[in-house]
């Protein structure tokens, strides 16, 4: 399985630390998100998170690599989540391996069929983050 390198933000590990805590920790998501936050490389405020990097709340373009079909997805906390919207929780287990990366890296998600897709990360649309928006 590939595992590029990931930046995250001080904010978006603090946050969702206390997200973690709140959870049963036996759940899969919350198990996937705590090993994201722990392999972390470079930890940044979130005024100096790169404009390619995917931080909380970010909106992403990418695409599978296999059927080439692209997607258009939003990072949120799990009471955002929608998938009809493209909002997608940091609690899925694509959600939790969007979060970090930086355009061009690309990771291997497992679908719902049981077998391993390939993500690239094209580019972030939106990166709140860096914006300045800094709210939950």
């Amino acid at each position: 399985m590939t595992v590029p390198s990931i930046t995250l933000t001080r904010l978006d590990v603090q946050r969702l630390e206390r997200l973690i805590d709140s959870l049963d920790d036996t759940l899969p998501g919350v198990i996937a998100l705590q090993t994201e936050l722990d392999r972390a490389d470079t930890l940044v405020g979130h005024d100096e998170v790169p404009a390619d990097v995917v931080t909380m709340n970010s909106r992403v373009h990418c695409r599978e690599e296999s059927s080439g079909k692209d997607y258009h997805l939003t990072l949120v906390y799990p009471k955002d989540a929608n998938a009809d919207e493209g909002k997608i929780s940091i609690l899925a287990p694509v959600g939790s391996a969007l979060l970090g990366l930086k355009v061009g890296q690309h990771i291997d998600w497992p679908a719902p069929s049981g077998k391993t897709l390939k993500l690239t990360l094209l580019e972030v649309e939106n990166q709140p983050a860096n914006g300045g928006d800094f709210s939950l």
